[in-house]
């Protein structure tokens, strides 16, 4: 058990539907993946156990921060990288003496978060965002110190919301009325700072007064389609139906999906896009079936510094997730048999070429080229 759950009491369970604990969430929603709770305590939903609890858990050190974003408590890009700046304000707290010295913590507190999870670009992008105002911080009272890094994180927390919102709205007219909108992996509130990309999208059209449903794939092998988008949608009263991953491609056949929405982790200066596994395929079928394919995801997804899709990180999760599955009492069930080998890739690469337009809050890249991209980094 860590030092912070020694000292703070876990939030206990909720039932599904209750007011978040915080009483003015930035997420905007009823619900939020993290927050900066008083006393600088960052409290993060534990998605693991929706959709059948909705538990929030208090966290003081930056290591337990890391160990959330590491075991999935805590996912999805934009969040995560929300979830790293907060946990460097709890390292602010803990940091003490003098300026060397604070920085040499915030230092180790940035290496700690950083190796977390490797394929999300966003983590790293708000640890660098948070250097100009921790090195500030090194000059002020102890007091001080936290409250200056808790007020540059906030405010990375603020921009997320604003740009999925932005997002939602440059990509709601790309879906018809009467769509039927297929998304993989949850791109919605739980994966970033509030109301979503891919799912932004899916709101923004919904609020307009289109008559949408969403095909949501199950997502294999955490199952965040069905367990968090699902749960999701469902508390929006957007229409939803849960479908196995291997099922797109019937249904693309059979011409009841008329676009795919999808999220993404890391976007490379060519446009290559990295999203949950099992994209990669949909996008293949999309494009043999000439629906369009689009990807929603904020600025600080985009990572100009890798030059293609071939050059991002792919993070390798443990066997066990895929090998077996877990059960609501903390156990889990084999379903491969002993000896036999296990390969879970976390992630795969969308070509740019599949894709039909990158949609961010700076505007819509498209056709999606490296150039188009480039159009929007001065923005």
């Amino acid at each position: 058990m860590s030092d912070s759950k020694k000292i703070h009491q876990p939030i206990p369970t909720l039932p599904t539907g209750q007011a978040h604990p915080h009483p003015e969430p930035l997420s905007g929603e009823s619900y939020s993946a993290v927050e900066l709770m008083p006393a600088y305590r960052v409290v993060i939903l534990d998605q693991r156990k929706l959709p059948q609890h909705e538990r929030y858990e208090l966290f003081a050190r930056v290591e337990d921060v890391a160990e959330a974003i590491r075991s999935m408590m805590v996912r999805g890009a934009p969040a995560i990288g929300i979830s790293a700046a907060y946990g460097m304000v709890a390292a602010a707290v803990a940091a003490r003496g003098d300026a060397p010295s604070f920085l040499e913590a915030m230092q180790k507190a940035d290496a700690v978060l950083r190796a977390a999870r490797p394929t999300a670009v966003n983590l790293a992008w708000a640890l660098d965002r948070l250097k100009p105002a921790i090195a500030e911080a090194s000059s002020l009272d102890y007091a001080m110190r936290a409250e200056r890094v808790a007020q540059e994180a906030r405010a990375l927390h603020r921009a997320e919301v604003a740009a999925c919102r932005a997002i939602g709205a440059l990509g709601a007219p790309f879906v018809p009325d009467g769509a039927t909108i297929l998304t993989h992996c949850n791109a919605g509130a739980l994966a970033t700072g509030g109301y979503g990309t891919a799912l932004g999208v899916v709101r923004a059209a919904h609020a307009a007064g289109k008559k949408i449903r969403v095909l949501a794939c199950e997502t294999r092998p955490y199952l965040q389609g069905a367990r968090l988008t699902a749960w999701e949608l469902a508390k929006d009263r957007i229409p939803v139906e849960v479908i196995g991953d291997s099922m797109a491609a019937h249904f693309m056949a059979k011409k009841q999906i008329d676009l795919v929405v999808v999220g993404a982790d890391r976007i490379a200066k060519n446009g290559d896009a990295a999203n949950k596994i099992g994209t990669y395929g949909h996008a293949c079928v999309a494009a043999a079936h000439e629906v369009p394919f689009y990807v929603a995801a904020p600025w600080s997804t985009v990572d100009l510094g890798c030059e293609a899709g071939a050059s991002i990180p792919i993070e390798e999760r443990s066997e066990r997730e895929l090998s077996h599955f877990a059960l609501p009492d903390g156990g889990d069930v084999a379903l491969v048999p002993d000896g036999v080998g296990v390969r879970n890739p976390s992630f795969d690469v969308t070509p740019a070429a599949l894709i039909t337009a990158i949609i961010t809050e700076r505007g819509v890249v498209q056709p999606v080229s490296g150039g188009e991209l480039a159009k929007l980094a001065t923005q």
